[in-house]
């Protein structure tokens, strides 16, 4: 699971996360939503140990990220929002790199390779240098190198940027399956409609702190609206902006 416990991040004497109480249980599908600069790419590499954090405590499956790096990268699937690969290798090339850091044995490794090539329709491009992948399949070939040790929890920022439908609904169904199997999964993510149809909890954060924290039914509630995801976060940012922030409610 993730946990944090006040966790912060400051720059240049300002700070970018405020207090940040978080548990993402086993099983769990997550969605992280706020406006631009509001803190979430900031939480997320804190949580994936990119960035130190100026206080508190993140915890990965019981390890804290700072003081237990290894363990706790170990369970880590991580997909960043621009992910940065060796574009002189072929997709399979980099998948078996990635295979080999995390220790996985060549047969499995093969296996699981095979599995998610043809999930994100790669199999074809395997041998081909990544230089010569679009966006989209680089996005995808990520996603496949980033699952291939099974870690228990899955990190992933701005997921659909550059995916063509099929491709979306294949990362969505993915992310639901993996959650289904018992990993804590944590998304952000702009695209709100995603959010409504996958997430279990959501959590809006705005100018570094959180501002709600619960199910869209729970949101629907206190909002005292019927609207759908994008009309409820537009009044709750808007009201963060001209009021105190609201409490983060109960973490059930």
């Amino acid at each position: 699971m993730i946990e944090t416990l006040n966790l912060c991040k400051d720059y240049d004497g300002k700070r970018a996360v405020i207090d940040l109480d978080l548990k993402v249980e086993p099983g769990e599908l997550f969605c992280f939503l706020g406006p631009n600069g509001a803190g979430k790419t900031t939480t997320i590499k804190m949580l994936a140990g990119l960035l130190k954090p100026s206080s508190g405590t993140a915890r990965i499956a019981g390890y804290d990220i700072q003081t237990h790096p290894v363990e706790a990268k170990r369970r880590i699937g991580y997909i960043p929002d621009r992910p940065y690969l060796y574009e002189k290798l072929s997709g399979r090339d980099f998948c078996t790199f990635v295979g080999d850091m995390f220790g996985i044995d060549r047969a499995e490794q093969l296996r699981r390779m095979d599995h998610y090539l043809e999930i994100f329709d790669l199999t074809h491009a395997a041998d081909e240098f990544i230089e010569n992948y679009s966006h989209g399949m680089r996005q995808k070939l990520v996603f496949s190198a980033s699952l291939m040790h099974d870690p228990e929890v899955v990190i992933i920022d701005e997921p659909m940027v550059g995916l063509d439908p099929r491709s979306a609904r294949t990362v969505k169904n993915l992310m639901r399956e993996e959650a289904a199997r018992g990993k804590s999964v944590f998304l952000s993510t702009h695209t709100l409609s995603v959010a409504e149809e996958i997430a279990d909890r959501i959590g809006v954060i705005s100018k570094g702190e959180v501002i709600f924290l619960g199910t869209i039914e729970k949101l629907r509630a206190e909002l005292e609206h019927t609207g759908n995801l994008e009309q409820l976060f537009l009044q709750l940012t808007e009201e963060g902006e001209s009021e105190a922030p609201k409490g983060q409610g109960s973490l059930a």
